[in-house]
């Protein structure tokens, strides 16, 4: 049984909303086609209400304390850990994703996310500075009411990691999830609600690109926060910039991964399989141009294949599937098209390359693992984001050369080094123009690590203590002790 049909498609002022009037849409098992649930997109009359809602409710909301902020996000936290098998499940067949990676990547993410800024939201102070008799103090306050606008590849997820950090600090939120992968986000506002959160002050609105531009641009939101592609998040800021509202974007990227002779190969291997074949290589932060220094290229590129050729592809719902499938048709031929120009373009096909027909999952968006070899870096593999299983494998000689190269993009989202000298380590990564960067691994993102981009892959940081920095605004306060020195 693949339905998942919510009890309603929006979410607003604590209960589940339906608007008829606004278009219907379907949502699909990537796997199967099959539709699970039908539901309707807001309209704008819908958007207007949920940010009224969620004025009315953040005064109050703000003035609690933060302990008792983050109790409800804490409590939050521990619901969706007891529903995380059944959430798994809806993520799965919304997303396509293998549930053994929705069990502990998904649900389970937004529930660490909840549980941190639920741990940190009473610590939320300003700072104080002595003037030798006077003084200033800070305050950190809300900043109002905030959208998140999220991506389909990891909906719950997203979802928490933009509305944790602005709840915790007092602010009231409205998240409009990708109309591909809607469901999710409904159950985490029903959760919040359980938890004992106010209403109004978590509401989820379901639409396509016309209702995220409404967010935008409305003047009662005070903060939009976008994951996306870089042409979205050009069309969001612009949107969002006659009412001059704070904006954080983390948008895509075409990450590196260096992987030095003196790697351990294994490791390095495992490392760029995560960053390139996880959640079928739909992971924005994913290492897709993989730098191997020649001393160990032929073999890295061997036992790359050998290794990639043993992914078990199936059932989504078969906790040994490894790999699903594509979100969709669409990107399956949007990825088809990329791995077409690498071999018209000189690029060696190591492995994969073809869409894959499954026994019971004819009508599923499947697609081998693949591997390109010899790419260089004017391909078009090479430059743009594919968004698909496709990893690009490409020689370099000398450190220097390496970390030029991988730079020379106008991403800079992530990027990896593997290497035994922790020297050579440090140094490469202070080089490398990136936000988010790893050492000896790949594509670990825990809450207390911001998240976020450098150049066109982003503004801003989720996750951290640096996130609530996006999330309010610094008071100055200064205080005088004495009497007014004026010479009027």
């Amino acid at each position: 049984m693949t339905a998942a049909q919510p009890k309603a498609s929006h979410y607003i002022n604590g209960e589940y909303r339906e608007d008829m009037s606004g278009s219907s849409f379907e949502t699909h098992y990537p796997a199967s086609g099959e539709t699970i649930a039908t539901l309707h997109a807001a309209t704008t009359d819908l958007v207007d209400e949920a940010v009224a809602a969620a004025r009315a409710a953040q005064p109050a909301w703000a003035k609690m304390t933060g302990v008792e902020r983050g109790r409800i996000l804490r409590k939050a936290a521990d619901i969706i850990r007891e529903r995380n098998a059944e959430i798994s499940r809806i993520e799965t067949l919304d997303t396509g994703k293998a549930i053994q990676e929705t069990l502990v990547a998904d649900a389970a993410s937004a529930a660490d996310c909840l549980e941190y800024f639920g741990g940190i939201a009473g610590g939320i102070t300003g700072e104080t500075a002595d003037l030798g008799g006077d003084f200033v103090y800070t305050r950190r306050e809300p900043l109002g009411v905030c959208a998140g606008i999220g991506a389909w590849n990891y909906p719950m997820q997203i979802a928490a990691w933009k509305a944790a950090p602005a709840l915790a600090a007092g602010n009231a939120f409205i998240f409009k999830p990708s109309e591909m992968t809607p469901l999710t986000a409904l159950i985490l506002a029903e959760i919040l609600t359980e938890a004992g959160l106010p209403a109004g002050i978590f509401n989820v609105v379901q639409g396509f690109g016309d209702i995220g531009a409404h967010l935008a641009s409305h003047p009662g939101i005070d903060k939009i926060s976008l994951t996306g592609s870089v042409p979205t998040g050009e069309k969001v800021m612009g949107a969002a910039a006659p009412t001059l509202k704070n904006v954080t974007m983390e948008l895509g990227g075409k990450s590196p991964i260096l992987v030095f002779d003196d790697a351990s190969l294994e490791d390095a291997i495992g490392g760029a399989m995560l960053g390139n074949f996880y959640s079928t290589g739909q992971i924005c932060s994913n290492g897709t141009r993989v730098f191997v220094q020649r001393g160990i290229y032929d073999r890295f590129v061997e036992r790359a294949r050998v290794r990639t050729e043993t992914i078990r592809i199936g059932d989504p719902l078969d906790p040994e599937t490894q790999m699903g499938p594509l979100i969709s048709a669409a990107q399956r031929e949007k990825v088809l098209g990329y791995i077409a120009k690498g071999k018209d373009e000189g690029a060696r096909l190591v492995t994969g390359g073809d869409a894959l027909t499954l026994q019971g999952f004819e009508n599923g968006h499947y697609i081998a693992p693949t591997i390109f070899a010899d790419v260089t870096d004017d391909m078009t593999i090479a430059r743009e984001e594919i968004f698909g299983p496709v990893m690009s494998i490409l020689p370099f000689e000398t450190e220097e050369e390496a970390v030029a190269r991988a730079n020379a993009t106008e991403f800079g989202l992530a990027a990896g080094v593997f290497t035994s000298d922790l020297t050579r380590a440090h140094r490469t990564v202070a080089a490398l123009e990136a936000g988010t960067t790893w050492i000896n691994t790949y594509n670990l993102t825990p809450i207390e690590a911001p998240f976020g981009g450098v150049k066109r892959s982003g503004i801003g940081r989720e996750n951290s203590k640096a996130a609530i920095d996006h999330y309010t605004r610094l008071k100055s306060v200064y205080v005088a002790t004495g009497p007014v020195d004026s010479p009027y």
